[in-house]
């Protein structure tokens, strides 16, 4: 095998070697980071890393330290940040469902009652397609990160469309379910598409053909949350039913049910490393569960009401909950302690996620703002404009960008501060 280069990985943070293998074909292989840090010794990690990795000679030690302190820097940067409104998008007709980026946010997405979903250009504020075809409410909505050039689109119409994110072409319409799509996504290699119905199932459905692969049965009531894990041969399913299942990709089979909550799941994601998963529920807990065993290793109790979302940082370290009780609360995902509230929010917090660099927890309210805090609690902006409830909230891959989607039929776009702005 020989190195034929480096590549970085900024979130989370790792690096890629990309080699050929003595048959002449190429592969890549990650070293993850998780644990960088201004108190890193990059000389001892650097020897430690060429000591597990024979592919990487001596003589490319010196790139090597390079490439992680510029890691390091990237992880420290933009710890002092302040956001400012660039644009308002009247996006739709009716009231926004839901807003999402592609992976380097220069597009992001918004799904309205309107029967659409609209392709933006985050960087000028301007509509570069409209998805049309849905016949009723288009409720869930991704891109095929890390590509982002798909979009699937999940309706109460009971189908889901897969479309080409830049023509806006519909490619493939998904039928089989019998009630509405409420839950969507693209597994991480764009090969395979899930949705979860109030039908009370999972589906997995070809990209290319648009043909299902597998129905996933075995919930009792409707599938409101779903996700991949990062190698994609995993599926989380959270349901009203107040258990949430793992999924075999490849079989279709259950591999565990997840069944100690005792009110309905809200959420449900899984780290990055792919060794733990949560769930929120309505009875006020988030629970961390073992991905080989199925075990609960943790219950995260403090919330004085239902817990309506949670997100792991992007190394997996720490979760985010936040409530209907108008807090949020930062857990140690290792030892389960609470580190940190989020207070300050007048309403209840349906959206919260961290940034790509894990500092900062943006979160969305019923009190028509988004509050940006840091990771030990404190308020560092309140982002105010929006005249109804916001229930979408997301930064973009660098960290500087946001979006916020609301039921006054807006989608706001604020950028950090020193960005040049690109006025029409």
């Amino acid at each position: 095998m020989k190195l034929k280069r480096f590549l970085l990985r900024y979130y989370p943070p790792g690096i890629i070697l990309e080699y050929i293998r003595s048959n002449g074909e190429q592969e890549t292989k990650s070293i993850d980071l998780l644990n960088l840090s201004n108190d890193t010794d990059v000389d001892q990690l650097v020897e430690e890393i060429v000591m597990e990795e024979p592919i990487i000679s001596e003589s490319r030690k010196p790139q090597l330290a390079a490439l992680i302190r510029k890691l390091i820097e990237k992880i420290e940067s933009k710890k002092e940040q302040q956001f400012e409104l660039f644009k308002t998008l009247k996006a739709h007709m009716l009231p926004l469902t839901n807003c999402a980026f592609n992976k380097n946010g220069d597009k992001f997405i918004t799904g309205s009652y309107d029967r659409t979903c609209k392709v933006w250009d985050t960087f000028t504020g301007e509509e570069i397609v409209s998805l049309e075809g849905h016949k009723n409410v288009v409720y869930c909505i991704a891109f095929n990160n890390p590509f982002g050039d798909r979009v699937v689109t999940g309706s109460f119409d009971k189908t889901a469309k897969i479309w080409d994110a830049n023509s806006g072409k519909c490619l493939q319409t998904l039928v089989g379910h019998n009630y509405e799509i409420v839950c969507t996504s693209f597994d991480p290699h764009s090969l395979i598409v899930a949705t979860g119905s109030m039908d009370k199932t999972a589906r997995l459905w070809d990209v290319e053909s648009g043909k299902q692969i597998a129905r996933l049965d075995g919930h009792d009531g409707e599938i409101v949350s779903l996700h991949f894990n990062s190698d994609g041969d995993k599926l989380l399913t959270g349901s009203f039913d107040k258990t949430a299942m793992i999924w075999d990709v490849r079989s279709g089979e259950c591999i565990h049910m997840l069944d100690e909550h005792t009110g309905e799941i809200s959420s449900t994601q899984f780290e990055f490393t792919g060794d733990y998963c949560a769930t929120g529920s309505i009875d006020k807990t988030c629970k961390i569960w073992d991905i080989k065993t199925g075990k609960c290793i943790e219950t995260l109790r403090g919330h004085k009401d239902e817990v309506q979302d949670i997100c792991f940082n992007s190394t997996g370290t720490r979760l985010v909950t936040v409530s209907a009780d108008a807090t949020g609360r930062v857990y140690n995902v290792h030892t389960g302690e609470c580190i940190a509230q989020l207070l300050g929010h007048k309403g209840e917090i349906s959206k919260v996620q961290f940034n790509p660099s894990g500092n900062k927890i943006i979160t969305a309210s019923a009190d028509n703002t988004a509050r940006i805090f840091s990771e030990t609690g404190e308020c560092l902006q309140i982002l105010e404009g929006h005249t109804d409830e916001i229930f979408s909230c997301s930064f973009n891959y660098e960290g500087d960008i946001i979006i916020t989607g609301s039921k006054d039929n807006t989608c706001k776009i604020w950028k950090e501060v020193n960005l040049p702005v690109q006025k029409k």
